[in-house]
């Protein structure tokens, strides 16, 4: 039986950050990450307090919409490099 690797905070928002670059809601993004409500909104709160997401209702429904920021998108190209430097 396989063990399971905790993720650490740093992949939780690099997910949260590419699974956003498009666009998606709440619930895609929530489950695209693999968190649970109450985590999830922890990391939203704290992301879109950093400037590092941003929400949108210009869709016809009026469904909120979650994007990433040029500040996100910035740091996810930092994280992401940083990993291929560390990980050679």
């Amino acid at each position: 039986m396989g063990e399971r690797k905790r993720r650490s905070k740093k992949e939780i928002i690099c997910e949260i950050l590419s699974e956003a670059l498009n666009g998606a809601s709440k619930t895609r993004l929530m489950y695209k990450c693999n968190l649970n409500f109450e985590r999830f909104n922890n990391y939203l709160k704290e992301m879109l307090k950093a400037n590092l997401l941003e929400c949108t209702t210009s869709n016809p429904g009026g469904l909120i919409i979650f994007r990433t920021t040029d500040k996100g998108k910035e740091l996810l190209k930092i994280l992401q490099r940083a990993d291929e430097l560390f990980f050679v």
